[in-house]
């Protein structure tokens, strides 16, 4: 699990500094899927990340809009402001939290019910389905997009117990 997140984290940051050979205008440009943008996608993947991690913790939901954090160095400083956060839960977790369950009640009525591992992968599965629309638009651009490889980022020295 904790490699996974890792790998996002590292490749969120590949985008951040491919975003910053972009002109301002490409990077707020509405575009066919994902969440309307570049810079729209980004903000998302980091406010679902925290959301979710923040529900699990049972803390309030900090929603970041992009209205607010309408610019890649904003976003950047949301994401530094919030990575420890999540980065501290994902370090804590043990597989005595894979079926602890949340508890949701939506404003409809229903009641949902997910279990904590499943929310984590699907943080993790979110995250490189955005990744993979930001590619797309990447070679739209002519650009070529970031590695999705998961190999060769030396990702495997972080694992407990490794040296």
């Amino acid at each position: 699990m904790q490699t996974l997140f890792r790998y996002n984290w590292r490749v969120r940051e590949e985008w951040y500094k491919w975003c910053e050979e972009l002109p301002e205008e490409e990077l707020v440009k509405t575009r066919i899927g994902g969440m309307g943008g570049i810079l729209q996608t980004l903000v998302h993947i980091v406010d679902v990340e925290l959301s979710w991690v923040r529900d699990m913790e049972g803390k309030p939901d900090l929603r970041a809009d992009f209205t607010e954090y309408n610019s890649l160095q904003k976003i950047r400083e949301l994401d530094a402001r919030f990575r420890p956060e999540v980065e501290s839960f994902v370090l804590a977790w043990h597989e005595g939290l894979e079926r602890k369950i949340l508890r949701d009640e939506r404003p409809d009525g229903r009641v949902t019910e997910d279990a904590w591992g499943e929310i984590m992968r699907h943080i993790i599965a979110h995250e490189i389905h955005h990744i993979g629309q930001l590619s797309v638009w990447s070679r739209e651009l002519g650009k070529k997009p970031v590695s999705a490889n998961l190999t060769g980022r030396g990702l495997a020295a972080y694992l407990p117990g490794k040296v």
